[in-house]
């Protein structure tokens, strides 16, 4: 399998040109000079020196992560960082990299439209459209059928649809008033909390909300919760996965197995999670 067919399956879906201007989508680290075939396929959030000898172990020679693993670029390349030692590890393995960030973040395909299928939404619209095309941006706007749901159950459902092992939700949280017009973003979405106030949304759900974000909504109507940004992006993965079988029916694709989420929670009795 060549490595430009995988590439050109996840971009004919989430082409680069969808990613923020500040965003490094793309290839991060190419094969050995020469050296085109791909012998496996490896799908992950974030790319570190585990996930490559993961990688290695399952025969794979191309890494497909959500997060850059170059995002803010190198000076140097050594082994003074995580990501730094990640990509020298990949180089020494000959084991190529290629990420899809914000390009599906923002792709009819992407992440806040897999999370709304989770949720059993009805996606009406995008939340941040891109000004170029209307059609794609930054998170979704999507309703419950019928009357919604109440609160409580509202929560229950991002716990079952996400993994969540803790959910904060804003002061003005109810637990009968019901929900059914829901904005959603991956990721950090904090930013658009007002942009979904504006779209009439009952409920926000996102990732890495600040403390005065939520001291705001507590004062507003619209409920924001805060699944976690690991937790929002876990369909990535999928994503990728259904991107390239569906072209490739018969080629090794694997999630990865090793835990990158850096949030680790503390259960009530003290014991990690």
């Amino acid at each position: 399998m060549n490595i430009d067919l995988i590439i050109n399956a996840i971009e004919s879906a989430a082409p680069r040109r969808f990613q923020e201007a500040w965003d490094n989508s793309g290839l991060q680290v190419s094969l050995p000079k020469g050296q085109t075939d791909i012998t496996g396929v490896l799908l992950c959030l974030d790319v570190t020196e585990a996930v490559v000898d993961e990688a290695l172990a399952k025969g794979c020679n191309l890494i497909v992560s959500h997060h850059p693993l170059i995002f803010k670029g190198f000076k140097s390349l050594t082994d003074a960082t995580p990501s730094q030692r990640a990509a020298i590890a990949a180089v020494r393995a000959g084991v190529a990299v290629y990420s899809a960030h914000t390009s599906l973040d923002s792709a009819p395909c992407g992440v806040s439209h897999a999370m709304a299928r989770r949720m059993g939404l009805d996606v009406k619209g995008v939340l941040a459209p891109s000004p170029a095309d209307t059609s794609v941006g930054l998170g979704v706007v999507g309703e419950f059928p019928a009357d919604g749901l109440a609160a409580a159950d509202f929560v229950r459902l991002l716990n079952k649809c996400f993994g969540t092992k803790a959910i904060k939700l804003s002061g003005n949280y109810m637990p009968g008033r019901m929900i059914r017009r829901v904005a959603l973003c991956g990721g950090s979405g904090g930013e658009f909390i007002g942009t979904a106030r504006a779209c009439g949304a009952d409920a926000y759900v996102s990732g890495d909300i600040r403390y005065h974000d939520f001291a705001d909504a507590a004062q507003e109507d619209m409920l924001v919760a805060d699944i976690g940004h690991f937790e929002s992006e876990s369909c990535a993965k999928d994503i990728f996965y259904q991107l390239i079988t569906n072209n490739f029916p018969n080629f090794a694709v694997y999630y990865s197995e090793t835990a990158t989420n850096p949030v680790v929670y503390m259960t009530f009795d003290g014991e990690s999670e």
